[in-house]
């Protein structure tokens, strides 16, 4: 398959472009710094910046035809949402979520035509379960889950296969330069919320990004493959927990779990 990753240069983009060659696939690595990129071998550079309509053509146009497309490009976005900037909420959507559609938007017409392709959207456990101090990011991959499901009824019908995917806590991590620390009057609930990586992923600590590049990988070749993957142990009792429980319930939980009172 000739497939396409987005945000290449670091962590699960890098891990899955370094798989699915691995596996013989044809792959383009993309990144908005190519830079990033100039060490991985056996692969096609691009540079690419999602939010961007015509980085987004001219990359697509020098690629040429493709199977499939992992939109994995994001940004994170924790902080106290009473106080968030509005701006920097509107980048991480753009980014996370609008920047996954645009990629859709401009391979679905050839995709349809031809009757096959395989979106991959890397979401989080956070697409499905808000936490705090981390609302902006998880509000981009609430609404990354809810414009997946909607393609997966409108372009299965045209043999387009979409798969979401939903890591748990994965190492490294992603980059943290631009959150927004907030009013000192969250100072406490910062205080009791951090760590919780720790808990829920025990003392082996998280999984490295491999973990997650298997699974994508897997994704793109088995078209049994459901719609929503969680990937990790962590990610699997949150999502099973949380699907079975109320909201109240839940919240009880999740109290417990991680200690906090707030």
């Amino acid at each position: 398959m000739r497939i396409l990753v987005t945000g290449a240069g670091r962590a699960i983009g890098r891990a899955t472009v370094v798989e699915l060659a691995g596996r013989g696939h044809d792959v383009v690595a993309t990144a908005r710094d190519p830079e990033l990129l100039k060490d991985l071998d056996g692969v096609a550079v691009q540079a690419l910046d999602v939010t961007s309509q015509d980085s987004v053509s001219a990359c697509l146009a020098a690629t040429g035809e493709l199977d499939a497309i992992v939109n994995n490009a994001a940004l994170t976005g924790s902080g106290p949402l009473e106080d968030y900037p509005l701006d920097q909420l509107q980048r991480v959507i753009e980014t996370n979520t609008i920047g996954a559609l645009r990629m859709v938007q401009h391979v679905a017409p050839s995709w349809r035509d031809r009757g096959s392709g395989v979106i991959v959207n890397v979401s989080s456990v956070q697409g499905r379960v808000a936490t705090p101090l981390e609302g902006a990011y998880a509000a981009s991959k609430y609404a990354l889950e809810a414009l997946s499901e909607t393609l997966h009824y409108e372009l299965g019908h045209f043999g387009i296969r979409v798969v979401v995917i939903q890591p748990g806590y994965i190492a490294p991590g992603m980059k943290h330069g631009s959150d927004h620390i907030g009013s000192a009057a969250y100072d406490e609930l910062r205080t009791q919320w951090s760590g919780t990586d720790s808990t829920m992923t025990g003392p082996d600590g998280r999984p490295g990004p491999e973990l997650v590049a298997r699974a994508i990988a897997d994704a793109l070749a088995d078209p049994e493959t459901p719609l929503r993957v969680p990937v990790g142990a962590d990610a699997e009792m949150v999502l099973a927990t949380r699907a079975r429980l109320d909201d109240a319930a839940f919240e009880g939980a999740m109290r417990s779990t991680i200690g906090l009172t707030w």
